[in-house]
């Protein structure tokens, strides 16, 4: 049973480990704690576990994901947590055909990965490889190490894509590509960052499409059902509603402050969000290198919108429901976000950056109503008439302020990403979805990284049980 402070005692006055945060990261390094015998205390602001991740239900019973929701063939750490808690997936729905809107009005119907003939098509395919192929030269471990770092370092995406891409089309395919995996403008992430993230997941193909690729499978009850038997396991290990104000770091303890009480700690691993990290008093300061690291690490700007139906009508049009909007839409993507059974219809659309910004600024009726124009432009007049309509507004989101991850701004690799990326800063770990060398800014990095963060503390209590440390 999961304990609030809002209704259970303070904190004990002292644990082994304290994990901050109970997202995906600091779950599993709490995970692999407790597996190898070592108790974690596991302290989270919020009234949930999950962080980025939030299964949900409508009104009308269906169950969305408001965050992260996908898993992959290739994302191992992901698939071995839910095949341990027995959290089933199911494939993707993307049959039938997709559809692109451009800005010339035209809305074309494709199958498969992308219309090989439509505009821009040749020049993003060229494009995408070269990119694989720079992806290639990253160090995983160092990505600002490297001959062509301080180039790609220095350099955005925009101004990249507009000196190595001739066709205007491919170039709107590309931005749109970089807005989809990072919800960020390009002119607001360097090469260097793009590429490491593309070299991440393993190639720019599986960030993009379905089938054999990060797209490929949804969890039956919700990308939040492995996170939370991870907290039903760990049980009173685990404090919700309980949000760490200061880390006060002394030779031979970490004393951990919260609005409950202080924990008196050996080891801390924070595994939060850079906003929410920023928001906690380190005592002393930390390393200049961590710090910028943190203040450089910037959310990128996403909503997600789910729209339900009583039935996948577009289905019965040959539809997969999946869309690409080219053109001044607020959104980027669609996808078919019905339930396995199908017993009800859902879209789920995505906004992302500059688009999202202008969408905020509208009130909700007018964001709804925009949205239901699109998703009648695209699907026809069944489109604007939904028995649900749910946002979510991650810039909004108190803990994480923003989503999926954060980025990196340009320069910041090179200039503080060996020492300030992940290092440990004497008795506090770091972990979180951005520290992840595989499957950077996703479910399966943040599991990634809190094993990895968990091992840190591992390795120092046998050193210092052997004297050496």
């Amino acid at each position: 049973m999961l304990r609030s402070t809002t209704s259970q005692p303070a904190p004990p006055t002292f644990a082994p480990v304290v994990v901050i945060g109970a997202g995906y990261a600091g779950l599993s390094a709490a995970l692999t704690l407790h597996d190898h015998g070592v108790p974690a205390l596991v302290l989270e602001g919020a009234d949930r576990v999950g962080g980025r991740i939030w299964s949900h239900r409508t009104p009308g019973g269906a169950l969305i994901d408001h965050g992260g929701q996908w898993v992959g063939p290739n994302q191992h750490m992901l698939l071995a947590l839910a095949d341990r808690f027995g959290c089933a997936t199911f494939p993707t729905w993307d049959t039938g055909e997709h559809l692109e809107a451009w800005r010339d009005g035209a809305v074309r119907r494709y199958r498969g990965d992308g219309p090989d003939y439509a505009p821009g098509a040749a020049g993003y395919q060229e494009a995408t490889a070269r990119v694989d192929a720079m992806a290639r030269e990253v160090d995983l471990s160092d990505p600002g190490s490297g001959p062509m770092a301080g180039d790609w370092d220095s350099e955005t995406v925009h101004s990249y894509f507009l000196r190595t891409v001739a066709c205007p089309a491919a170039r709107v395919r590309l931005h749109l590509a970089v807005q989809g995996v990072l919800a960020m403008e390009p002119r607001e992430v360097s090469v260097l960052h793009l590429v490491f993230y593309v070299a991440s997941a393993g190639g720019f193909a599986q960030l993009m499409e379905t089938s054999g690729a990060a797209q490929e499978a949804r969890f039956t009850a919700g990308a939040q059902a492995p996170a939370r038997a991870i907290a039903e396991h760990l049980g009173d290990s685990v404090r919700l509603n309980t949000q760490v104000t200061a880390v006060d770091q002394r030779p031979d303890v970490v004393e951990v402050h919260t609005g409950a009480g202080v924990v008196r700690t050996s080891r801390v691993v924070v595994a939060t969000p850079p906003p929410a990290t920023a928001a906690i008093c380190f005592l002393p300061a930390l390393p200049n290198a961590r710090a910028r690291w943190i203040q450089r690490s910037v959310m990128g700007d996403v909503a997600k919108v789910h729209v339900v139906y009583p039935r996948p009508f577009w289905r019965a049009a040959g539809l997969s429901g999946v869309a690409s909007l080219y053109d001044e839409s607020t959104f980027g993507v669609v996808f078919d976000n019905s339930p396995p059974n199908a017993d009800q219809g859902i879209l789920v659309a995505f906004s992302y950056g500059d688009r999202l910004r202008r969408w905020f600024s509208l009130g909700q009726e007018e964001r709804q109503a925009d949205v239901l124009r699109t998703l009648t432009r695209l699907f026809g007049p069944e489109a604007g008439e939904p028995v649900d309509y749910l946002e979510k507004i991650w810039p909004d989101d108190p803990w994480a302020r923003g989503g999926y991850a954060a980025n990196p701004g340009p320069g910041s690799w090179v200039a503080h990403g060996r020492a300030g990326w992940r290092e440990p800063c004497g008795r506090i770990h770091w972990a979180g979805a951005e520290t992840a060398s595989r499957w950077n800014g996703y479910m399966d990095g943040a599991i990634s990284s809190g094993e990895r963060a968990a091992h840190e503390v591992l390795r120092a209590f046998a050193e210092r049980e052997s004297g050496s440390g």
